[in-house]
């Protein structure tokens, strides 16, 4: 009797462990730089070994985000909503924290690292993200749908935000440069804070019809949970990556400056990266959920990433920053600001309709494309 009980969940146990071989990866690589971080960085003035640390960092940490998500949206799953949103939502948000707080708090400070990861973010996600998913899909698929009072109720609140976080400090203190007292900064993180509580309770409640397509059946969990274990052990498996990913993009901070300090690159290069690790994982999952004519989920994804971000985020970085002592700017560049604009008003239009098109996808990329190319040519 105990020999035959005892058999599934041995099955169960070895099952997970070859999912997970991921984590045994991450586990010897925060090992490795654990015990040899100080040799190992010593070295970052060869090209050849700064390329190899760099990259394998990152991958590692990539990886790890992605598991990330893959667990917090499994988790998700069994305990429905509102929390699965708020797990998700709190799993982004906090990689997101922990990476620029990192590299913020490593070598020379960097006040300007919040602004240009925050931008980085709306850039990659408005731009990138939504243009690939709405061309992928409209290759595919001459039109397709998404519910528009959904997509307004996102915009709503990410215009607003956008402008108040990264465009309105300019005009605060224009002869001591872009910045908020402290007065205004306690005033924007409660504004962000709140709006953010206000659409999380409209998203779940009483308005939940306007996130969901019923033409794709798109608010429907048609997912089969297929993974062994118990909810207990989705938990522990998904703090386990995190604390991963929390140490390693520690470790990520000093070959991210080498470059920005030591060559010389363009100091956005930080919080592109930055932006990279938290938008790839929900970009895989807009552009398959695009592909699979689920236009609404990829809405869902890219808008609400772009809203936690800014709403979370931001709040998050100002008080940290008043902890510390790191002074926090957050006002943009003059070309920076009208690449803003220009992208917040595309994706009005864009998202007009409740239709989008492969023209739409086409321009959101083009645009995408000019934000990186002002990196590099714009002057210091």
């Amino acid at each position: 009797m105990t020999a035959e009980t005892s058999g599934p969940e041995h099955n169960g146990l070895f099952h997970i462990l070859r999912r997970e071989r991921l984590l045994v990866a991450s586990i010897g690589t925060a090992l490795v730089f654990l015990l040899y971080a100080e040799p190992i960085f010593a070295l970052l003035e060869n090209p050849l070994w700064l390329t190899l640390i760099f990259f394998w960092l990152f991958s590692i940490v990539l990886a790890s985000a992605l598991a990330v998500v893959r667990h917090a949206d499994h988790l998700a799953e069994r305990l429905g909503e509102p929390y699965g949103t708020l797990i998700l939502t709190l799993a982004i948000t906090s990689i997101e924290v922990t990476a620029i707080s990192a590299v913020m708090f490593h070598g020379d400070n960097n006040p300007t690292l919040v602004r240009d990861t925050l931008f980085a973010v709306v850039m990659i996600i408005l731009n990138g993200m939504v243009g690939l998913s709405l061309l992928v899909g409209g290759w595919r698929r001459h039109e397709q749908h998404h519910n528009l009072q959904g997509a307004n109720a996102y915009l709503g609140v990410i215009v607003p935000l956008a402008t108040l976080s990264m465009i309105m400090p300019n005009f605060t203190h224009p002869t001591n440069g872009p910045a908020y007292s402290p007065v205004q900064q306690t005033v924007l993180a409660f504004i962000s804070v709140g709006l953010y509580g206000v659409f999380l309770a409209l998203q779940t409640g009483r308005h939940r019809g306007f996130f969901i397509d019923d033409s794709t059946n798109d608010g429907e969990t048609a997912h089969h949970d297929d993974r062994p274990g118990s909810l207990w052990t989705t938990v522990i498996l998904l703090f386990a990556h995190m604390a991963i990913v929390v140490f390693l993009v520690e470790q990520l901070a000093p070959p991210i400056d080498y470059f920005i300090e030591t060559l010389h690159a363009p100091a956005a290069l930080g919080g592109i990266v930055m932006a990279v690790l938290v938008a790839t994982p929900e970009a895989i999952s807009a552009v398959r959920a695009s592909v699979a004519n689920h236009l609404q989920r990829s809405v869902n994804i890219f808008l609400g990433s772009v809203l936690s971000t800014i709403g979370l985020t931001v709040p998050a970085m100002l008080m940290i920053s008043h902890l510390s002592g790191h002074p926090v700017v957050l006002g943009l560049e003059r070309t920076d600001s009208v690449m803003l604009i220009l992208t917040l008003a595309l994706s009005i239009i864009t998202f007009a309709s409740g239709r989008t098109h492969l023209m739409q996808g086409a321009v959101h990329l083009v645009l995408f494309v000019a934000y990186f190319l002002l990196i590099f040519e714009s002057p210091l």
